[in-house]
């Protein structure tokens, strides 16, 4: 219930010296954690709206973050910036705003503005695109067969306006690009602190997709988070052994696998955008 659920959220900051990211992915038609659970306005997939306009897309992206702020969280994970191109993807298919790549962009970009008007923190998902992937990366290895070039005139378009309009996170999907690097792009500094910081010009924080997930599944968790940690990601997701985790990254600074000053700039960047939104005291 909505009672129950404030008085977690309030137990959870009283137990934080630091202000939490209280986050849930809410995007609307079979995304919709507050909307099923809570009863917030119900919404359907954003590829339904599509043809709707980009203010609708705002006008959707600003109920739905307000609600949120209503029920006590600060972050929603959305809009999902991935376009659905290839038919036969189901692991984003009508999450996507559309399946037109500069139509995507437009409807990302004026979401983004609606998240911020509502005062909700809002992300960018999944860098650097999984909407023309045949695999679902909860389950399996998932590669994208685009060359750099052919992401900058498609799958980034929807991040390059999303960022422009303000979007003050991104998440890093878990798929391959082998013609950008044979790692998970969670685990390239190529992919996240190359393109992503350089190339897009990118400030603010980096999340990572669950690390849970299959596609990360071959290392052991402190070894992978370590990886995504060292490719420029700030925040990691779904950690299920936090202690042993935390461990492998001091024992990593200590030794001089992980810099620290690259440590200092994700804090850094997380206490800097908790404190833009009231949420770090």
């Amino acid at each position: 219930t909505r009672e129950q659920t404030s008085e977690l959220i309030n137990a959870l900051g009283a137990s934080s010296k630091i202000g939490l990211f209280i986050a849930a992915d809410e995007e609307g038609g079979n995304v919709a954690r507050l909307m099923d659970k809570l009863g917030t306005t119900k919404l359907n997939s954003m590829y339904s709206y599509k043809d709707e306009g980009v203010d609708v897309a705002y006008q959707n992206a600003e109920t739905i973050g307000t609600d949120m702020i209503g029920c006590g969280f600060n972050t929603d994970f959305a809009p999902v910036a991935d376009v659905w191109t290839n038919p036969n993807n189901t692991v984003i298919g009508s999450r996507a705003y559309s399946d037109n790549y500069q139509e995507a962009a437009e409807l990302v970009a004026s979401a983004v503005r609606g998240f911020i008007d509502s005062g909700v923190v809002c992300c960018l998902k999944h860098f650097p695109g999984h909407g023309d992937t045949a695999e679902d990366s909860h389950k399996s290895a998932a590669v994208l067969h685009k060359t750099k070039e052919e992401l900058m005139a498609g799958e980034l378009l929807p991040f390059y306006s999303g960022i422009e309009a303000g979007a003050e996170m991104v998440m890093v999907g878990h798929m391959t690009v082998p013609a950008i690097d044979e790692r998970p792009a969670s685990m390239s500094e190529k992919i996240v602190t190359d393109l992503l910081r350089g190339e897009m010009g990118f400030e603010g924080v980096i999340v990572c997709d669950s690390v849970e997930m299959t596609s990360v599944g071959f290392l052991e968790e402190p070894e992978r988070c370590l990886r995504i940690m060292r490719a420029g990601v700030d925040i990691i997701i779904g950690v299920s052994d936090v202690e042993k985790t935390v461990g492998r990254l001091i024992a990593a600074v200590e030794s001089g696998e992980y810099d620290i000053s690259a440590l200092d700039s994700s804090v850094y960047r997380v206490l800097r955008l908790k404190l833009e939104h009231g949420i770090a005291s």
